[in-house]
């Protein structure tokens, strides 16, 4: 197929599904070379079309001590006393600088995560 840069949500859905049927394509096949080309159509289209939500910070961290099932005290090595945990877990107290880049380091998250549009 002669790709074109993708318009419509339907070039989108074709392209999605070619991509996934020829992902696994072989070194030197002609496969690779459309995947390569598919996956520069796609990142396209959801760059113009496709906005995701802001995330809040504290409810991603949440959600990854529930994934890892870690508790409140847990993070008192990251983030500081107990006082200090409960406080920014409930949204009273704003990360620091440092307690965000232990948190990111901690939980693996990209640094995007923790800044916030004015």
């Amino acid at each position: 197929m002669n790709w074109k840069v993708l318009r419509t949500e339907e070039d989108y859905q074709v392209a999605i599904a070619r991509t996934m049927n020829i992902f696994h394509a072989g070194d030197g096949t002609p496969e690779v070379e459309e995947l390569a080309l598919l996956l520069l159509l796609v990142k396209d289209y959801e760059d113009k079309h496709i906005t995701l939500p802001d995330l809040d910070i504290l409810e991603v961290i949440k959600l990854k001590m529930s994934e890892r099932g870690i508790k409140a005290k847990d993070l008192e090595p990251v983030i500081g006393s107990k006082g200090h945990v409960s406080s920014v877990l409930s949204g009273r107290r704003e990360l620091t600088l440092k307690m965000a880049q232990r948190l990111r380091q901690y939980f693996q998250l990209p640094a995007e995560m923790f800044l916030k549009a004015s």
